[in-house]
């Protein structure tokens, strides 16, 4: 069984910055392209980030606009996101998840963690 915890997450003052982490058990970690999602309030989950299985290769949505980062450490099975120059609206729950090879900016898993709360005040 998959379970993915995530970390990390506070309040911070905008501009602020913050690292998220996310530690998955119940699969082999290594082959599995990781991504981070997150839902505001009110709105429906939407895509972050995501990681090849090679920690190489980062693709972000375009609002991250170079502030958000990803990595990986897969001897310890986390995937991270260094979040710089946070601003309100980045305030929401986030949360990892394996990525659809297919289409690796949707979620492999129907199951989510808890998530992290992220609130940045202005």
């Amino acid at each position: 069984q998959v379970q993915l915890v995530e970390s990390g997450g506070g309040l911070v003052q905008a501009g602020g910055s913050l690292r998220l982490s996310c530690a998955a058990s119940g699969l082999i970690f290594s082959l599995y392209g990781m991504g981070w999602f997150r839902q505001a309030p009110g709105k429906e989950r939407e895509f972050v980030a995501v990681i090849r299985q090679n920690g190489r290769d980062t693709y972000s949505a375009d609002f991250v606009k170079g502030r958000f980062t990803i990595s990986r450490d897969n001897a310890k099975n986390t995937v991270y996101l260094q979040m710089n120059s946070l601003e309100p609206e980045d305030t929401a729950v986030y949360y990892c998840n394996a990525v659809d090879p297919l289409q690796t900016t949707s979620p492999l898993f129907g199951s989510w963690g808890q998530g992290t709360q992220v609130t940045v005040s202005s």
